[in-house]
């Protein structure tokens, strides 16, 4: 009985509108993409700023001696418009500024600091950021018991295959040599980098007289919310940031900047050729004593 019922009333596939399977297909492909908005990652997140495209734990990769770029910007991919001051190039040539920024881990009981990593920017050229020349994490000659994550935003796997302090130090060393080099309160990365740098060189955001607020040096942060408009270090810190941002600041008042620098030039120089008053021998100064003990 069910096989003949089956040969009278046969199955059929309704053949679709072209114009609703579209639809169909349409509405979604639009339910797919709200979904997947709401299930995104946020650590997977991009962040726009004038500081160019970074990812939030700032994990950039970058070999100086091959010189290939690792650094992958967001904006490339999602098709978004980047900063006007993200590298737009492969130039990695070196500039003849540099800007540089560290970050610290704590060593010891945790009271100590030591370098735990190091990035470093060429200057602008052509009005256009230049790329990032060096980034590395440092593992340091001591132990350590502190990787202050929520500040430098070092993690113990970072550590694990770094390079070693001597390399690190080495590489540095060649990349600012001769150079001005750009920062926030470097006279602290100089020191964890055991290194030393030519005074009149040294473009410190931090001692920049017009950056000053009642003498004092206001941290970086604040000076790139009230001179950039941009946010730099809120929660874990990104070296690379950093260093953008104080590079920006150095070339928003080069002029100004470079100025003030030749003036104090010149003004030591002027005080260095004053010779001073020569004090009277004493064998001079008995014989003028004695010549007017006589008259």
């Amino acid at each position: 009985m069910g096989s003949e019922e089956t040969k009278k009333h046969p199955k059929t596939h309704l053949q679709l509108n072209p114009n609703w399977a579209q639809l169909q297909l349409k509405v979604k492909s639009n339910g797919l993409n709200k979904s997947s908005k709401h299930t995104k990652n946020p650590e997977s997140e991009t962040h726009n700023s004038i500081l160019g495209n970074y990812n939030p734990a700032c994990l950039v990769t970058f070999d100086a001696f091959t010189g290939k770029r690792k650094e992958r910007l967001e904006a490339e991919s999602d098709g978004s418009k980047p900063s006007p001051l993200t590298p737009i190039n492969d130039d990695f040539s070196l500039t003849d500024v540099v800007a540089m920024d560290c970050e610290m881990v704590g060593i010891s009981q945790g009271n100590k600091s030591a370098l735990g990593r190091v990035s470093l920017l060429a200057g602008f050229q052509v009005n256009k950021w230049g790329n990032l020349i060096y980034d590395e994490f440092v593992r340091p000659v001591e132990r350590v018991v502190d990787f202050r994550t929520r500040i430098s935003g070092i993690r113990p796997r970072d550590l694990r295959k770094a390079k070693d302090f001597p390399t690190v130090q080495k590489k540095v060393a060649e990349l600012i040599e001769g150079r001005i080099l750009v920062g926030h309160a470097l006279h602290n990365d100089l020191k964890a980098l055991l290194l030393t740098h030519s005074k009149k060189d040294l473009r410190d955001t931090s001692e920049y007289q017009p950056f000053l607020k009642n003498g004092r040096s206001k941290a970086l942060r604040h000076l790139a919310a009230e001179i950039l408009a941009v946010e730099i270090q809120n929660g874990e810190h990104c070296p690379i940031d950093d260093a953008r941002a104080a590079m920006l600041l150095y070339m928003k008042n080069r002029k100004q900047w470079e100025k003030s620098v030749k003036d104090q030039t010149r003004l030591e120089q002027k005080q260095k050729k004053r010779k001073p008053k020569k004090k009277p021998k004493l064998k001079d100064a008995a014989i003028v004593k004695a010549a007017v003990t006589a008259s």
